[in-house]
């Protein structure tokens, strides 16, 4: 679970089917495409390129101190990915999933200065919300993704309940509901 529903994994599908919910879909998706790149592939090639050169724990970044910087990182790179898809006029819901990541990038980078809170816990948290926003309540049954990917996390010790129920509400509530906000007042 832990590996399969990794945030940049999750993310990236996320990212993939934003355009979906804007007129040109499935025309429009090499936006959520470039949008991927940006968010998840070239932070996931920085943070592999780190580990292969021993400057940081594992893939996962485990060890809290190292999760700060590495989320600033990110964060110039999702930046950067905004204002060149605003350029070539992507679909605003594109956009409002990147604006609604910043800010919990921003957030969890925060919070891990002083506690590890769950970024797979809020990324699968988020993506299930967001999509059954997106769909409708067909898509309901991704929510029992959140539990099971928590359970994972913590059988691997990788983080306590509470860092896992956190995460969880703060994806669930605070990212899918900025996405939600922004896409209708971008719109």
């Amino acid at each position: 679970m832990t590996e399969v529903f990794q945030p940049p994994a999750v993310v990236s599908v996320l990212l993939l089917i934003s355009p979906a919910v804007d007129p040109g879909f499935p025309g429009t998706i090499w936006f959520g495409v470039l949008a991927a790149l940006f968010v998840c592939v070239l932070p996931l090639a920085y943070v592999l390129a780190m580990v292969r050169l021993g400057r940081l724990s594992d893939h996962h970044v485990s060890d809290r101190r190292e999760r700060a910087p590495l989320l600033m990182l990110a964060l110039v790179s999702v930046v950067v990915g905004l204002v060149v898809l605003n350029l070539i006029h992507a679909p605003t819901s594109v956009s409002a999933m990147i604006l609604a990541l910043i800010g919990g990038i921003t957030v969890l980078a925060a919070v891990s200065l002083v506690w590890k809170i769950s970024g797979h816990a809020s990324a699968i948290s988020a993506a299930a919300v967001i999509v059954a926003l997106m769909f409708g309540p067909v898509c309901l049954p991704l929510l029992l993704l959140v539990p099971a990917v928590g359970w994972s996390r913590v059988v691997l010790r990788d983080h306590t309940r509470g860092q896992v129920i956190a995460g969880s509400l703060f994806g669930g509530v605070v990212i899918a509901g900025l996405w939600w906000v922004l896409r209708g007042w971008l719109s």
